[in-house]
């Protein structure tokens, strides 16, 4: 089973029916999936990660992410202005300005390896379970305030 299959296997198992989770990606190719049972998402705007990579580029922005959290980041789409979602372990502290998401909410989450209008995958999960680290997030964003008084 290659590593995609495994990811997306992981991520289909936060919903108690995975069954519903992969009609929802063969439909829309982006499912609903409930935080908090395997990972939580610090909603991150747009503005405050693009001065913390210092580019709004999406091929920077995803090189930077991948260098400074090594772990999984979707953005939103539907808009210009959609936020990033970084993903963390469930109940792991963070003390930052962002919303941390977690119990009773849920995620659009793009199938791993499909292209969605809605979401897409900044940077994938390198390995089921695998997420960011709190800490390296908020050292990221800690760059964002220096940047933005600068500009």
């Amino acid at each position: 089973m290659s590593d995609r299959q495994l990811i997306t296997e992981w991520l289909a198992r936060t919903d108690p029916n995975p069954g519903m989770v992969y009609r929802a990606w063969e439909h829309n190719s982006v499912a609903l999936l409930p935080l908090g049972r395997i990972f939580d998402a610090v909603r991150v705007p747009c503005e405050r990660m693009h001065a913390a990579v210092g580019s709004d580029v999406p091929r920077t922005v995803a090189a930077a992410l991948l260098t400074w959290l090594d772990g999984p980041v979707i953005r939103d789409l539907r808009s210009s202005m959609g936020p990033y979602y970084v993903l963390i372990p469930p109940d792991a502290p963070w003390d930052g300005a962002e919303e941390c998401l977690g119990n009773d909410t849920y995620l659009g989450v793009p199938r791993p390896g499909v292209l969605s209008l809605h979401a897409h995958w900044v940077v994938l999960p390198s390995s089921p379970g695998h997420l960011c680290e709190p800490a390296r997030l908020a050292a990221l964003l800690a760059t964002a305030e220096p940047l933005a008084v600068e500009s």
